[in-house]
């Protein structure tokens, strides 16, 4: 649980501290981005080995046959909203963080289908760190002008671009032997 904890603390801190403490964080220049780098990459192994030891089962919610399937779809509109971000699609004239959207999206679809306290902990976590995120940023900065909307085949590449991924993860997933389908 320890682990978990530690981890959860260190994504924060790491994640926060540009919004939090803009001007010292300036200060810092590019030897700051490794710093955060190594806090983010120390924080996931951390969340990691906290997460897969956590002692208690204890079960909140049970999963039903239908979680799966919504999961999966919540999977896909995560990654590409992910995907849309960096391509600049036309979702990105209607929600002005989709990566954080989408970690949000990522974040409760794995709760819907992980009813302990560890998800909880974790997934819960992570969907209240970028739902801070948005406020903070929000908060520091207005809305920049809208792009012009995107050529269809960016809107292509984005869709094609969160399948492909979407089935690589359903991929890895079997290989560690979760199922992402039943």
């Amino acid at each position: 649980m320890i682990w978990l904890l530690l981890g959860l603390v260190l994504w924060y801190g790491s994640h926060l501290f540009k919004r939090l403490a803009p001007a010292r964080r300036a200060a810092m220049g590019d030897r700051g981005k490794a710093a955060i780098a190594l806090a983010s990459v120390l924080a996931i192994v951390l969340m990691v080995i906290g997460y897969r030891g956590w002692d208690d089962a204890a079960t909140l919610w049970n999963v039903a046959g239908w979680h799966k399937p919504v999961n999966n779809l919540a999977m896909l509109v995560a990654l590409y909203l992910y995907a849309a971000s960096g391509m600049k699609t036309r979702i990105t004239r209607a929600i002005r963080h989709p990566q954080l959207t989408a970690v949000i999206v990522w974040s409760l679809a794995h709760l819907l289908v992980n009813g302990d306290v560890a998800s909880l902990i974790l997934f819960g976590g992570i969907a209240v760190w970028a739902t801070l995120s948005i406020v903070l940023i929000n908060g520091a900065t207005p809305r920049p002008a809208l792009n012009p909307p995107a050529p269809m085949g960016k809107e292509i590449g984005a869709l094609v671009g969160a399948l492909v991924v979407t089935a690589a993860i359903a991929y890895a997933h079997v290989w560690f032997g979760l199922s992402p389908f039943r």
